[in-house]
């Protein structure tokens, strides 16, 4: 793959870009909108004639990064709607003997791209399932049997309730989140298997390439149930060592809908150390809020009970039942 350069603004950078991609910035964030607010009140002319002024001195600068960075002598590079900053930037490159490739319609063409290919995975199964029934242990059981398994929450940074940014890595942007899924998915057999936790659209600040979401409520979903009791011992273990000021925080930050006197008993309850019956009593609120999603988008539904909590035996089963479905 060709080294990819970005030459936007380290701000349009920061809210997204193509993984793996170098930021060399033809402007810096306050240079852009210098020039583009001389593109709406004087015309293109003299914003070319500014961006010529700003960039002339840092020439020497652009042309040793491109150097150090081109792989057999090639580069790809993209703005964001493959217009003047890509071409220019190619230009002076290419007087570097580094053949030059432009992404046709830049960035811009990249993010429909995603979108495009998101909402159209024909084989997606979606393991759904109430809190702590494994669905993540059991995706990764999946990828040890060599399926192919997109891991919302992973790539999140999030664990998808109001706990689930708790001691986690920073959750990158929406449009980086969307880019990161978007690098698996180019990677699948798209004729085969593709395995997806249920969640809602959102996955903690980060949203859900809206395609990805609707194919999503349309595929196949296979819910899955186990035991209360092993429910429970998952969400204990999982979130009972976790810094009790933090979730305290968090079992707060739902008072309104859990109402304030259940949102008292709760906390008291996790100052006593009764884990067992705090994740109990949030199992209520939580199981009626899946419920709800359930009913309002889910419509093919197969449901699969598991006798016992073990996440590789419970692949194995999901994985049979899919075979006996869909092949």
């Amino acid at each position: 793959m060709l080294p990819i350069v970005d030459v936007r603004s380290p701000g349009e950078f920061a809210d997204g870009h193509i993984p793996g991609a170098i930021n060399i910035p033809i402007f810096n964030n306050e240079e852009r909108a210098t020039v583009g607010t001389i593109y709406k009140s004087k015309g293109r002319l003299p914003a070319i004639e500014k961006g010529l002024e700003i960039v002339g001195p840092k020439m020497a600068e652009f042309a040793r990064q491109a150097s150090s960075l081109a792989k057999s002598n090639q580069l790809l590079v993209h703005c964001w709607r493959g217009g003047l900053r890509s071409e220019s930037m190619a230009w002076l490159f290419e007087r570097l003997d580094i053949k030059c490739f432009v992404l046709q319609g830049g960035y811009k063409s990249y993010r429909n791209y995603l979108l495009e290919i998101t909402g159209n995975i024909p084989h997606l199964i979606v393991i759904e399932g109430y809190t702590g029934s494994g669905k993540t242990e059991i995706l990764q059981s999946l990828a040890n049997l060599g399926e192919q398994v997109i891991d919302l929450e992973k790539h999140a940074n999030h664990k998808g309730s109001v706990f689930g940014g708790i001691e986690q890595k920073p959750q990158p942007t929406t449009q980086q989140f969307q880019n990161e899924l978007l690098d698996i998915i180019v990677d699948f057999d798209l004729s085969k298997r593709v395995w997806i936790e249920g969640e809602s659209q959102t996955v903690g600040r980060v949203f859900l390439p809206d395609p990805l979401w609707y194919r999503m409520n349309e595929a196949h979903n296979l819910e899955i149930f186990v035991p209360r009791e092993a429910r429970i011992k998952r969400l204990v273990e999982e979130y009972g060592t976790l810094p009790g000021e933090l979730m305290e925080n968090a079992i707060a930050s739902i008072a309104k809908r859990l109402g304030d006197l259940r949102m008292k008993e709760i906390l008291s309850l996790y100052r006593e150390k009764k884990l067992d019956i705090v994740a109990e009593k949030l199992l209520e609120y939580y199981d009626q809020t899946y419920q709800y999603s359930r009913e309002k988008y889910k419509k093919k539904m197969t449901q699969i009970e598991f006798s016992r909590d073990d996440s590789d035996a419970n692949a194995a089963i999901i994985l049979e039942k899919a075979i006996q479905l869909f092949e």
